[in-house]
């Protein structure tokens, strides 16, 4: 078999279709434009109608294809009106990033209430109720899916600055490795991508210089990743065929930082 057969019968995703939720963003829109090029029809989603038609024209600058639906992740009626147009447009859904997510560098005593739900709905409570609804449709449909939560270095290892987000990333660890034991009769994947240290909207407010120092001295590749490096791992975790028995992993793309104490 010639190698460009082999890789497409191992990662080609042709007539798959993914939604992306935080496509809109710099890390899942990189995803979401891996995924398109690996053969998906990718549906960029999020709040904003002019950050999606950038990411599109990124997409198919690169040769790839998708269209945007806005939704809120904070309301389930939202998140339900989305699935419903994905499929009346696309037909069905085989893959679901969950990759919506905010931050906020507050020390711990000056952390609002406010604040502190703000950030819970959007990065916890919001992957519940997304999982629930696709989850439900994947099932009742018989769909062998694929969903991929975004997590975080502070889901594994508490991080200083960020106490909300931390708590957020550690609970969707817990939860995507509970619904891949719950579904896997279902073939439904559930895996958490876990992304090192990447320079992006939400996080570039916390690397002030001496955060920076800190994290490259922890990090053997001594650099921050670049958005790109995360398309092998999510073609991998989206394939059913290269990624057809991983399910409840974390798959970590952080350039060794978590290989790393002192």
């Amino acid at each position: 078999m010639k190698i460009a057969a082999f890789l497409r019968e191992m990662f080609g995703l042709e007539g798959k279709t993914a939604v992306v939720l935080g496509g809109t963003g710099e890390l899942c829109g990189k995803m979401a434009e891996g995924l398109s090029l690996a053969g998906c029809e990718v549906v960029l989603v999020g709040r904003i109608r002019e950050k999606g038609e950038i990411r599109l024209k990124e997409i198919a600058e690169a040769g790839g294809n998708g269209y945007f639906l806005p939704a809120d992740v904070t309301k389930r009626e939202s998140l339900q009106e989305l699935l419903d147009e994905v499929v009346r447009q696309s037909g069905k859904i085989d893959i679901l990033v969950n990759g919506a997510g905010i931050n906020a560098p507050t020390p711990f005593l000056d952390i609002s209430e406010e604040e502190f739900h703000r950030i819970i709905d959007t990065n916890l409570s919001a992957v519940f109720r997304t999982c629930q609804v696709f989850g439900r449709y994947f099932i009742d449909e018989a769909i062998p899916a694929s969903i991929i939560n975004l997590g975080s270095m502070s889901g594994l290892v508490p991080l200083s600055r960020v106490f909300t987000y931390s708590a957020t990333k550690a609970a969707v660890h817990n939860l995507s490795k509970n619904l891949a034991r719950e579904w896997a009769d279902n073939s439904i994947r559930v895996n958490t991508l876990v992304p090192g240290f990447f320079p992006a909207e939400q996080n570039r407010k916390v690397l002030d210089e001496s955060r920076v120092l800190d994290i490259l001295r922890q990090t053997p590749m001594s650099r921050f990743g670049n958005p790109e490096d995360l398309i092998g791992a999510t073609l991998l975790l989206a394939s059913n065929k290269a990624g057809g028995f991983i399910t409840g992993s974390e798959i970590v793309v952080d350039g060794g930082f978590n290989a790393m104490k002192i």
